[in-house]
């Protein structure tokens, strides 16, 4: 009733966050008035995971744009929240980019131990150039002292080129696309195996245009992703802040900033 933001739980163990992003959006100008906590979100959210951390819950959020493209001021207290409360936060889901992609969240001191991490799905439309996809999520059951942790996840999408040229009145065949750990040879996925992906993608150009592809949901430009825009992506994988060029700084090759940023530009969709 305040704000559209809520709180649920799911069983005993397990409590739902869902976060009103309209209240983050760079594309919202009436944020100009107040684009540090509007309508009190975040102070809320504080509130719901200290309470979660005392009666000893877990918690997943989930929301609509993720943190990294939302407003700075807004995007920076936010992944402060989940430094502090990275015990308590089991799992953060967003979408809006349309792309299979996540963004990682690292300790604030060192910006070098990996915290958490936002899982970005697909989207089932196909603005713009894409197939439509879903995704399934293997989560850590409700028993006592379940991490409820992400375990897994598949991607499923429906070709659009084989759909078209099937005969009309052919039923839609949805099919896997990849399941993550298999796919990208992760040993669990917990926030640290998912930036050691991301620093072996640097070296291992077959594994990164792996990535390129199921980021694309089996259907990429016909332009290749080059030096610059591997660089670019590699940055955004790192980046659950907007405009912090320190999270990019372990990468190679180095690119500057501003130019990463204009390659974001360019990839966005939504």
């Amino acid at each position: 009733r305040v704000g559209g933001f809520y709180t649920a739980q799911v069983w005993p163990g397990l409590r739902l966050v869902s976060l009103n992003m309209n209240f983050c959006s760079q594309a919202n100008f009436w944020l100009l008035i107040n684009a540090t906590d509007p309508a009190g979100q975040l102070q809320w959210l504080m509130g719901v995971l200290a309470d979660a951390e005392r009666d000893g819950e877990k918690v997943h959020i989930i929301g609509h744009i993720p943190p990294a493209h939302c407003l700075r001021s807004w995007s920076w207290n936010y992944y402060r929240i989940v430094n502090r409360f990275e015990g308590t936060i089991a799992a953060q889901f967003f979408g809006h980019t349309h792309l299979d992609e996540f963004e990682l969240f690292y300790d604030e001191e060192t910006l070098s131990r990996p915290v958490s991490i936002a899982f970005i799905a697909p989207s089932v439309t196909t603005y713009i150039n894409l197939n439509p996809g879903y995704r399934v999520y293997e989560v850590a059951g409700s028993y006592p002292g379940s991490s409820h942790a992400v375990l897994d996840h598949e991607t499923f999408i429906l070709n659009l080129t084989e759909a078209n040229a099937a005969p009309p009145g052919t039923a839609p065949r949805w099919r896997r696309l990849y399941g993550a750990r298999q796919a990208y040879g992760l040993p669990t996925a917990f926030p640290a195996d998912w930036d050691r992906l991301v620093r072996r993608m640097q070296d291992d150009e077959r594994l990164f245009q792996l990535f390129w592809f199921h980021l694309h949901k089996g259907h990429p430009p016909r332009e290749p992703c080059g030096g610059p825009c591997k660089a670019a992506l590699l940055c955004a994988l790192r980046s659950g802040r907007a405009a912090d060029p320190a999270l990019c700084r372990p990468l190679r090759p180095a690119l500057p900033f501003p130019r990463v940023q204009e390659l974001w530009r360019q990839r966005r969709l939504c």
